[in-house]
């Protein structure tokens, strides 16, 4: 069968027009034969959005954005998105705007939510959010780090400017001075270690000698360390700690009373009565020393003894009145 040329021009123009279709629908990125749901997002800043970018759900790609235009006066976009049949989702749920990569682009992740809020239908306007990207976070860290590097920045000025104030004339010129003062003290430390250096140089023989007989005198104390302990010091320090404890005891029994000592020392009728016996006896010396013929009387040829008559002034008197 054979076919009119009217008929294949009819069938060249149809297919022209289908491919324009396809070709057309492929370039805006909605498919022909489509039967995902259309929502919609209204953003105030899309950050270089393009149509064609894929919509994503937990990192799962469900759709892609058809179209991008102005919504009103206000300068605000409207986003127009497509998201396949096969997961449904809360009419809450957000179109989040987010970073596709650190070198920048943007997508949008829809934030399922699920309630018992209606489902979402395809020509509903989804709420929407913006998340922050690498480059505003870097921003907002960098931001108050940026005003305290100012603030210091600002406090090194004023400081410098003060700084500059106290600096006058006078203050340089004794500066200066105290600097040459100080370069002064230096080298007369410097002339001190050298002529110390020379000193010790000149007297090492005698300063080693020295040295060396410390260390004999050393040697020597330990020599007499070891003779010491090797003559029994410990066994006469033994000794000497045992005859104070006998001295210590002995002390502590005449304090209470035992022993002639002891007795002595406590017993006071017996203090009294050597006493008084010591007075006696010093009274029987003195009047002895004074008076002899009243104990010692010796007659050769048998002559009567004289009768002793007691002095007017007795010196025994005076010792019994003391």
């Amino acid at each position: 069968m054979k076919l009119s040329r009217e008929i294949k021009t009819g069938i060249i123009v149809i297919g022209g027009i289908l491919l324009f279709i396809l070709g057309f629908s492929f370039l805006k990125s909605t498919p022909l034969f489509d039967t995902s749901k259309t929502f919609y997002a209204v953003y105030s800043h899309v950050g270089g959005l393009q149509t064609g970018t894929q919509v994503s759900i937990n990192g799962f790609s469900v759709g892609t954005v058809n179209n991008i235009e102005f919504n009103d006066n206000s300068g605000n976009l409207l986003v127009t998105f497509s998201v396949n049949n096969e997961f449904d989702f809360s009419r809450n749920s957000k179109a989040e705007l987010y970073d596709t990569g650190i070198i920048g682009g943007k997508g949008i992740q829809i934030k399922p939510v699920f309630d018992n809020a209606p489902l979402a239908k395809s020509g509903d306007t989804l709420a929407t959010d913006t998340k922050p990207g690498l480059t505003e976070l870097v921003q907002q860290r960098l931001t108050p780090l940026q005003l305290k590097v100012e603030g210091a920045v600002s406090n090194a000025d004023s400081l410098l400017v003060n700084f500059n104030e106290v600096l006058d004339d006078d203050t340089k010129y004794n500066l200066r001075e105290s600097i040459k003062g100080l370069n002064r003290m230096v080298s007369s430390f410097e002339q001190s270690a050298n002529t110390l250096n020379q000193l010790l140089e000149n007297n090492k023989s005698q300063l080693d000698s020295s040295i060396r007989n410390i260390n004999n005198i050393t040697g020597n104390f330990s020599s007499l360390s070891d003779s010491i302990s090797k003559v029994g010091l410990t066994k006469t320090m033994r000794n000497l700690e045992a005859t104070i404890t006998n001295l210590n005891t002995m002390l502590a029994k005449m304090e209470s009373g035992e022993g002639s000592l002891g007795k002595l020392m406590k017993n006071e009728e017996l203090y009294n009565n050597l006493s008084n016996a010591s007075r006696e006896l010093d009274l029987l010396l003195q009047d002895f020393r004074l008076n002899p013929k009243r104990y010692v009387n010796v007659s050769v040829f048998g002559k009567k003894q004289k009768d002793y008559t007691l002095p007017e002034k007795d010196p025994a008197e005076n010792i019994d009145k003391q």
